[in-house]
């Protein structure tokens, strides 16, 4: 007896051997740099596992990729300071792979900015020499200045992405286009307002330009589709991050009395602590019990 396969079961299969198969252009062992300003400098530190920087490595770990991290994010730099230090801080490491972030600083600084025309000879630079070493690099376009495109800031910077995604095509890096997604999940958190009045104002960021978790998570998701990963590698990714401790911090409030206070401060100093850590340990026991009984 013959069996035919229907057209649509085919091309589901197809499709999911592809995404199986689809081969990561960054390799183990490849050192990838990671050129920018602040952002990028809180994005690789390793006292923030939340870091953008941190997620990408996590990412391409869990899908069997782990690469060396070169952080190369200086807090303050313009496309200025970047060319200065590209040899130092990236060609003279011998990276494989270089994802340039930059744009934020160049404009946000105003008078001690850069000007349109020369970031764009900056930029290019910064581009040519790293290929003409051998590196393959990844454009990220500059995330917003405020979450509110209207601002003027945000208005300017319309005119460096535009160049950015143009310098990509050109040179034919990646890109990843941060701004893009970042407007996207903005425009989101404001609809989700709308419908619970008391959301955060900067849900992507702590300040308006540095970011928070959820900030942090759109940029690695970014830059990894960027590097190619497909759905289901991005998938794997994702569940990878929820494991990695120290990426949420929890803290209560509650009110107490001047007598309560006192009482507790006679109960740290006989255990030899403060009120603050014996409260810490508290805490921590009844999240951690409250973690178990979610299990069951």
């Amino acid at each position: 007896m013959k069996y035919c396969i229907p057209a649509s079961t085919l091309a589901i299969l197809f499709t999911a051997s592809a995404l199986l198969h689809a081969e990561i252009p960054v390799k183990s062992g490849e050192k990838v740099a990671f050129l920018g300003d602040s952002i990028t400098q809180f994005g690789q530190d390793a006292n923030n596992p939340g870091g953008y920087v941190n997620l990408i490595a996590k990412g391409l770990e869990a899908n069997g990729v782990k690469i060396e991290v070169i952080g190369a994010g200086i807090s303050g730099h313009t496309s200025i300071d970047m060319l200065k230090r590209l040899d130092n801080d990236v060609l003279n490491k011998k990276t494989q792979w270089m994802t340039l972030s930059c744009g934020v600083n160049d404009v946000w600084h105003g008078a001690n900015g850069v000007p349109l025309e020369d970031y764009k000879k900056n930029i290019t630079e910064i581009v040519d020499k790293a290929q003409a070493a051998g590196v393959k690099v990844v454009i990220l376009t500059s995330t917003m200045i405020g979450e509110n495109q209207a601002d003027a800031n945000n208005q300017k910077l319309v005119g460096y992405n535009e160049f950015l995604h143009s310098l990509a095509a050109e040179k034919k890096c990646q890109l990843a286009d941060l701004n893009a997604a970042m407007q996207a999940a903005v425009t989101a958190g404001a609809e989700a307002a709308k419908k619970q009045p008391k959301s955060a104002i900067n849900n992507l960021t702590i300040d308006g330009v540095h970011m928070a978790f959820a900030g942090n998570e759109m940029m690695a998701l970014g830059v990894l589709e960027g590097l190619g990963l497909n759905k289901f590698e991005i998938t794997k990714a994702r569940v990878a991050w929820l494991d990695m401790p120290n990426t949420v911090t929890l803290t209560s409030k509650m009110p107490i009395t001047q007598r309560q206070a006192k009482q507790l401060e006679k109960l740290a100093a006989q255990k030899n602590t403060n009120v603050e850590s014996l409260l810490d340990e508290q805490f921590n026991r009844g999240v951690q019990f409250l973690l178990k009984s979610a299990e069951h």
